[in-house]
């Protein structure tokens, strides 16, 4: 099972090199494109769990680190939370 990392920006211009066992997150989010912030953090949401139930029916187990990663951008996004117009650029694929 392929895994990747993704570039992230958010708001404040820090960026962030985000984790998954699989390739699944293309398929939710796109390289160059901006997200509302709840949005963003929906789409990456439904694509790790994805990509964890993916480890699962290949090894038993699900993806403890997509699981946690997760849960590191619905965190770092929370200082966002309520905010309109607040967007989350996706920067590149790292395979």
């Amino acid at each position: 099972m392929p895994e990747m990392r993704f570039v992230i920006e958010w708001p404040s211009g820090e960026q962030q090199v985000c984790y998954s066992p699989s390739l699944v997150v293309k398929d939710h989010i796109e390289v160059g494109e901006s997200y509302d912030i709840d949005d963003f953090v929906a789409r990456c949401r439904t694509a790790l769990d994805i990509a964890s139930e993916r480890v699962l029916k290949k090894y038993g187990f699900p993806c403890n680190l997509a699981r946690a990663e997760a849960a590191r951008i619905a965190s770092a996004a929370a200082r966002w939370s309520g905010q309109r117009g607040v967007q989350v650029r996706v920067v590149r694929f790292v395979e």
